[in-house]
């Protein structure tokens, strides 16, 4: 002992951690993303869980005239609806979180327990959203693009090319291209290697490159599968009969736009439950209104002299 504090002539680092409190973040989650599709879209409130698309049935065979001097007949006509539309109904992302009253009553300082607990499994819920709005087999976009809207690279990699030739099938008002990150590298690549290096705009405080003044908006929800992907371009607005997200209005225990979190009481092991659910869904008014590079080879590279 003599020998120990001979070799100190002042207090140490772990003694004097005892008196000291750690700055603390809140828990991390690498899962979490900026989750741009959903900032993106227009959010249209339902009534009853339920949106129908109404379309005309003869929008070709309209007849209207240019009026001239004489006193020509002019044509009559009527527009026709579809007698039922297209309805979508709302999709529901549910679970139901436990939290032990006796771990919220001591641990809860400096940060919340039941709020980092909620916060969390809601940052969750709305990525699984954002997921389902993508690739959801009823509703989701990829699984909705009419054939007309489909397009092939024509050498795998997404070249400044294809992704005109998309422009052609989105020309109305496009608002944006939806990619994963690795999809919009590879674009960034073809397009430099050419000679025409993307230019870049902000939104919402963040850098994104454009094409033909079009953002690319990077998502890790349009998955990657052996090397090849998908690149979305999208209208939006119901004025541009576009694209629209779905959401039921004023739920019980409202936090946001279609979610809720109701308290579900304690039960006999002090086990304190709440419900957390986000309702909603995803219309693609006209078929104009997406289109999709298929089979987008991110792997391609090259070696600059």
């Amino acid at each position: 002992m003599t020998d120990i504090h001979q070799a100190h002539t002042a207090l140490g680092d772990v003694a004097a951690r005892t008196l000291s409190n750690a700055t603390k973040t809140v828990p991390m989650l690498s899962t979490i993303t900026p989750r741009w599709l959903v900032h993106l879209l227009q959010w249209v409130p339902v009534e009853a869980g339920i949106y129908r698309v109404n379309k005309v049935s003869n929008e070709t065979s309209v007849a209207v005239d240019c009026s001239s001097l004489d006193e020509k007949v002019l044509p009559q006509t009527f527009v026709d609806y579809e007698e039922w539309g297209r309805e979508y109904r709302l999709n529901a992302v549910n679970t139901v979180l436990d939290i032990h009253t006796r771990v919220t009553d001591l641990y809860s300082s400096p940060h919340n327990q039941t709020h980092e607990q909620l916060r969390l499994t809601i940052e969750t819920i709305k990525e699984r959203q954002e997921s389902e709005l993508i690739n959801n087999a009823e509703y989701g976009l990829l699984n909705n693009v009419a054939a007309s809207q489909k397009v092939q690279p024509r050498k795998g990699a997404p070249t400044p090319d294809d992704l005109d030739e998309l422009i052609t099938k989105v020309w109305k008002e496009p608002a944006f291209f939806l990619a994963h990150p690795r999809a919009i590298a590879a674009f960034g690549r073809e397009a430099t290697r050419r000679g025409t290096p993307p230019p870049t705009v902000t939104l919402f405080g963040s850098q994104f490159i454009t094409w033909r003044g079009i953002p690319l908006i990077p998502t890790d929800k349009l998955l990657i599968n052996n090397g090849k992907t998908n690149i979305l371009l999208i209208r939006t607005g119901e004025s541009r009969q576009g694209v629209v997200g779905l959401y039921q209005p004023n739920l019980t225990g409202e936090l946001s736009t279609g979610l809720s979190v109701r308290f579900m009481g304690i039960n006999h092991r002090a086990i304190a439950s709440y419900l957390i659910s986000l309702y909603s869904s995803l219309a693609i008014l006209t078929d104009d209104a997406v289109g999709v590079l298929e089979n987008v080879d991110v792997d391609n590279y090259y070696d600059y002299q």
